[in-house]
């Protein structure tokens, strides 16, 4: 069980109560807003760990709310996940500019909405961490890769990785937009010495993107670079 505070802001009372009765069966604390305004005003209450805001809203929409918490110093690294209904795709990329972290669209799943949360919150938790040891983690959607224990997750779920498929990840998601050849890749991943072909990197790459649970066709993370190799996908805020 969580308890960590979170904050709702949305103008569709039966959005906000499904939110809210799923947050709280898995023991977090909820307080909900209905418009920009309260919400800001809740927001400074609470001090919340997470801020699942809506777009449209009466008085002041999601995203300058969003802009407004970003200006904060006690706000600037809270995570916030917009929700956005179908056909805001432009709204919601103002939002990843304007400093969300993720967005969900509506209608969604309870399951991965509270997921995404989750997630959301395991990745503040381990980057706070980073801030006070000084150790290295990479953040990339859902996926966390904590390359001095060896670890990755996809939200909630850790990854079973050979020792070969987490060095291709954290050289790929340590480079995010970098392309690398299939021949650097096995150079810096099995070294020099190494006797197989190019096609053992296709291999690993293609069991590692199944235990990421993405398609070669539409990748989340590691994209194919025709005839020449692979890059993972640069973060989109």
């Amino acid at each position: 069980m969580d308890n960590a505070r979170i904050l709702v802001v949305d103008d569709e009372v039966h959005i906000v109560e499904l939110v809210k009765f799923n947050l709280e069966k898995e023991g977090f604390q909820v307080r909900v807003a209905y418009d920009g305004i309260t919400a800001l005003t809740q927001a400074e209450l609470v001090r919340p760990d997470l801020i699942i805001l809506d777009i449209m809203l009466p008085q002041l929409d999601g995203l300058e709310v969003c802009r407004r918490l970003r200006s904060m110093q006690d706000f600037s690294s809270t995570p916030i996940i917009m929700l956005t209904a179908k056909g805001e795709e432009f709204d919601t990329v103002l939002g990843l500019e304007m400093g969300a972290d993720d967005y969900i669209k509506k209608p969604f799943s309870p399951r991965e909405m509270v997921a995404r949360v989750k997630a959301r919150l395991r990745a503040k938790r381990i980057l706070e961490a980073e801030k006070a040891t000084g150790r290295k983690t990479l953040v990339f959607k859902d996926l966390i890769v904590i390359p001095d224990k060896h670890e990755a997750f996809v939200g909630e779920r850790r990854l079973e990785l050979t020792p070969k498929e987490f060095e291709l990840l954290k050289l790929l998601a340590s480079n995010q937009g970098k392309v690398f050849s299939r021949e650097v890749l096995l150079e810096k991943v099995w070294g020099y010495e190494f006797s197989g072909d190019t096609r053992t990197v296709d291999v690993h790459i293609r069991h590692l993107r199944q235990k990421l649970g993405e398609s070669p066709s539409s990748p989340q993370y590691i994209e194919t670079v025709r005839g020449v190799g692979y890059r993972f996908k640069e973060r989109e805020s």
